[in-house]
């Protein structure tokens, strides 16, 4: 779905745009939220549908299928201005911080199908239960979920949407009769969490909600992330090593290359979000730690393991997305973002030589290798990083505005002219005292300083 808009966007400004890139991507968005596949009470999406008709879920709800969801809606919701996706985006940031949110910061992993050993019986309902509920506002209801059909789970319904809201009146309707079947609904027995805390899920989630805070102006997200990535930072970062899970106060297992990559693509995110030196400094070491130990030097790309973890019969090294995105693909597509931001070499030759050794599986099987092809998209196209400086507040500002535009192969960091310690690359883009500077590089080519609100917005306009 990301793949479909980052080509529908590159096609935005030609005579005849990729309509049919945008239709896909948006439907899908569309239907996946309508769905049984979607909480309509709650928010999150749960694990996978067991009917073509995507109405009736496996009720198990992960969490690292709701941090990538959240990135694809906030994006599309920036996309397309619709509310839809805006909305599905904001409650599942919700469901996130309301359900997998630990007090140390960081998110548990995910909920059991199951409560009171049913699968489901904790979302299912009789139309008995929801008329007692609802009174008057019953019929709205009934036709928006379709209660006046047959059952669609053992006798009794799971929501999915089945008609249109025809009026504003319909939308306050629906929304207050939610509220009063959640508020009934958690007084069931829940379903059992998993409390186990992993580094890569845990980098998913991040990266969904400083893009969903960024995106749609919901500042609070974008804190939560950041206290997410200092929980990773403080509990499993041991030792100047990365370590996988985080169960029962410990740090556990030797992190993975999917811990590593996942992590740098998070940190990137929130950098964009909410800049601070030391969450740099972090992305650095974990790249570091990742062309340590994981870099095939011979032959380009990564292997899963690190070279003194446990040694196995075959040393993987994966390339295809699958349930999650390609580890490789996220190190390709991090590291260059990394390389460029930083004027770092290493990084950008480490994808580089990611990319020619996964060539021939991009070429023969392109739509298994998306998270590839994103990174091969900014090799040859390389992304566009805005620096703005100058007074905190300004340059938010600033930001804020750019960031309303999508544009998925531009980077915006708004860094405060007092922020110590900045690397030389960042460094040399100089805030000018009393006034917000903008710098617009492609790649490594710097426009001059852009001191002027209206010659900012004009160039960020055509890009």
């Amino acid at each position: 779905i990301e793949r479909l808009l980052r080509e529908w966007r590159d096609s935005a400004t030609e005579i005849e745009p990729d309509l049919e890139s945008l239709i896909m991507s948006t439907l899908t968005l569309t239907r996946m939220t309508d769905g049984g596949i979607f909480d309509h009470l709650e928010g999150g999406f749960f694990r996978y549908s067991i009917d073509k008709y995507w109405q009736i879920p496996h009720f198990e709800k992960m969490l690292y299928d709701n941090g990538l969801l959240i990135s694809i809606y906030a994006q599309a919701a920036i996309a397309t201005g619709e509310t839809l996706f805006s909305e599905t985006a904001s409650e599942i940031a919700n469901w996130i911080l309301s359900e997998m949110r630990a007090s140390n910061g960081g998110f548990f992993s995910s909920l059991d199908a199951d409560s009171d050993g049913k699968e489901g019986l904790y979302y299912l309902w009789t139309p008995g239960q929801v008329k007692n509920l609802l009174g008057g506002e019953y019929s709205i209801f009934e036709k928006r979920f379709g209660l006046n059909t047959d059952a669609n789970f053992e006798g009794k319904w799971h929501l999915t949407v089945k008609n249109p809201i025809d009026n504003e009146d319909e939308v306050t309707s629906i929304k207050k009769s939610k509220k009063i079947l959640l508020e009934s609904r958690k007084k069931r027995i829940k379903p059992a969490r998993d409390e186990k805390q992993l580094t890569s899920w845990n980098a998913l989630a991040i990266k969904g909600l400083a893009i969903t805070g960024r995106n749609l102006n919901r500042p609070e997200l974008i804190n939560f992330a950041a206290k997410a990535a200092a929980f990773v930072k403080e509990k499993m970062y041991v030792n100047n090593r990365l370590y996988a899970s985080y169960t029962h106060g410990e740090a556990q297992f030797p992190a993975y290359l999917d811990d590593h990559a996942f992590m740098i693509d998070a940190l990137l995110e929130l950098l964009q979000s909410k800049w601070q030196t030391e969450t740099l400094n972090f992305a650095i070491q974990i790249a570091d730690l990742m062309l340590e130990y994981f870099e095939d030097k011979e032959n380009g790309a990564f292997f899963f393991t690190a070279e003194d973890q446990e040694k196995l019969i075959y040393r993987p090294k994966p390339i295809i997305d699958e349930a999650l995105p390609s580890g490789n693909g996220v190190a390709a597509f991090s590291l260059q973002r990394l390389g460029y931001l930083l004027g770092e070499k290493r990084y950008i030759s480490a994808t580089e030589n990611t990319l020619k050794c996964a060539w021939e599986n991009i070429e023969k099987y392109p739509h298994g290798h998306v998270t590839l092809l994103n990174a091969l998209e900014e090799y040859l196209e390389k992304p566009e990083i805005i620096i703005i400086r100058g007074d905190l507040n300004e340059i938010e500002q600033w930001r804020n505005s750019a960031s309303r535009l999508y544009s998925p192969r531009r980077m915006i960091f708004a860094i405060d002219e007092n922020e110590k310690k900045l690397p030389t690359s960042i460094k040399v883009r100089k805030s000018i005292k009393g006034k917000t500077v903008a710098y617009k590089c492609t790649g490594n080519k710097c426009t001059s300083a852009i001191t002027n609100w209206e010659e900012f917005v004009k160039g960020i306009s055509k890009s």
